[in-house]
């Protein structure tokens, strides 16, 4: 087998088509949540916090001098923080839309037809036959 006919049944297989489908889908989702973060989550906790956003939140952590000029640098753990926040909301959105799936996919899947239980053994009715007659005496 020529190594373009095993990349091409590899490249076709299900799981990796899906895989590529899964990916496209989830970086245009992501913008949407990225939108849905900073156009009204944030400034909603701008409200809650008022007015101060989390990536305002900053530590000097020391200053140096560039080309005669003073330079501060800053850890930006609110940035962090809002990375989290976002992260959170991607999981939630994410698992919110898993369940929906799985709840119509399960809608949509025709119920197991239930069976009768099966007939027991020859031996085991024969068993129940001698019990029987036993009782009666």
């Amino acid at each position: 087998m020529g190594l373009i006919q095993e990349f091409k049944d590899f490249a076709m297989k299900g799981n990796v088509v899906d895989m590529a489908v899964g990916v496209v889908i989830g970086g245009a989702f992501g913008k949407i949540v990225t939108s849905l973060v900073n156009n009204i989550i944030t400034p909603l906790t701008g409200i809650l916090t008022g007015g101060i956003s989390l990536e305002k939140f900053t530590t000097l952590i020391g200053t140096r001098e560039v080309d005669g000029e003073t330079v501060d640098n800053y850890l930006l753990w609110g940035s962090f923080l809002q990375s989290i926040v976002d992260f959170l909301i991607v999981a939630f959105a994410i698992f919110i839309a898993i369940k929906i799936m799985n709840r119509v996919r399960e809608q949509f899947e025709s119920p197991e037809e239930e069976t009768a239980p099966a007939a027991p053994p020859e031996d085991i009715q024969l068993l129940r036959e001698i019990r029987d007659a036993l009782k009666k005496g």
